[in-house]
């Protein structure tokens, strides 16, 4: 097989160390399916939907004959244009608008719904194991991104006290005034995005599970002493309060989505200003992931004169299938591209 031919991920980091160049790390579905692929995975989230009571979705995804639920919101979009310039009919472009909105609402409820309970439900030595493999990132001063919604990057971090990851998010102080104030009497906010963002290194570049947009603030769902983290989630789903998730259907609806966020858009704009090197793993560059491309190649141009750019990007491939789509698409990158195997990256055990 021509990708056993590949460089192993191990031959990957050891070449970028031995040139002491900056390397940074993108992830896409395949790391959290590399966990658990019965989870994490469309067809887990469409047997998901095959199973709910909402008749409509089962029709979407029956009459366009697909799991992919970028697929059926890229038609649903595409249906809803043609539908408002050729019909007159309100009542079915609203009916269009709203099961675009329902399926985006069920898409997070799957995923909520399917997620481990909560981090001690990872066994402790695929947490650790993991650690290692993001710390030697974020340890040498590169940053992490992920495309992913669900809680697995957060919980490794955390359950391992990661002192490198910065995710930007921090509590501001309440009732500060001149006066003294005693300790147990201080008031501080509720995780807010923005405090630690000049040092962040956790970058979710299509939202996550646990963070919100209030309106005012970007803030960050967390543990206390009485809920776990998916009980807190739950309990403000059930509030009709949505977690920030890029769930349209192409690259350039993503895009819009993204710009329209103060916290995606900072992301999606540090992601196209990394120099040095990228390594990426369970992404796949699909058609509906030019946008991300685009952020590559404006890093792979910034800087040109002084050398201050990114200059490789290493694509993990688990079949040659994957090898051959990557093959396919090469020109569309700005850098050189390098597949590797990344069926030797062991990024969980």
């Amino acid at each position: 097989m021509e990708i056993d031919k590949l460089k192993t991920y191990q031959e990957v980091i050891k070449y970028l160390d031995s040139q002491n160049r900056t390397k940074h790390l993108l992830l896409g579905n395949g790391f959290s399916m590399a966990y658990n692929s019965d989870i994490f995975s469309y067809n887990a989230l469409s047997t998901f939907i095959d199973k709910s009571d909402n008749e409509l979705l089962k029709q979407l995804f029956k009459s366009i004959n697909t799991k992919n639920f970028e697929l059926i919101m890229q038609q649903l979009d595409n249906f809803c244009e043609i539908a408002e310039i050729f019909s007159s009919d309100k009542k079915l472009v609203d009916k269009i608008k709203n099961a675009s909105v329902t399926l985006k609402n069920s898409l997070i409820a799957a995923v909520n719904e399917l997620h481990p309970e909560h981090v001690f439900t990872i066994a402790e030595e695929k947490s650790k194991i993991c650690s290692t493999f993001l710390e030697s990132y974020l340890s040498k001063g590169g940053s992490v991104f992920s495309t992913n919604y669900d809680l697995l990057l957060y919980w490794t971090l955390m359950r391992n006290n990661s002192k490198y990851a910065i995710d930007g998010f921090g509590r501001e102080l309440e009732n500060s005034d001149d006066e003294y104030i005693a300790e147990e009497e201080l008031i501080y906010s509720e995780l807010r995005w923005g405090k630690y963002k000049s040092g962040q290194s956790i970058f979710y570049l299509h939202g996550a599970l646990l963070i919100f947009d209030t309106g005012i603030d970007i803030v960050k769902e967390e543990y206390d002493s009485h809920n776990h983290l998916l009980e807190k989630i739950k309990t403000r789903l059930e509030k009709k309060e949505y977690p920030i998730f890029v769930t349209a259907g192409g690259a350039k609806e993503k895009l819009t989505h993204i710009m329209h966020n103060k916290y995606l858009s900072y992301c999606y704009e540090k992601f196209a200003t990394i120099q040095g090197s990228l390594v990426v793993f369970g992404f796949n560059f699909g058609e509906y992931d030019t946008h991300i491309i685009d952020a590559i190649n404006i890093a792979a141009h910034q800087g040109k004169k002084s050398g201050d750019k990114l200059f490789s990007v290493y694509i993990g491939v688990y079949s040659e299938e994957n090898l051959a789509h990557i093959k396919k698409i090469e020109k569309k990158f700005k850098c050189k591209i390098t597949p590797y195997n990344a069926r030797t990256a062991n990024v969980w055990s």
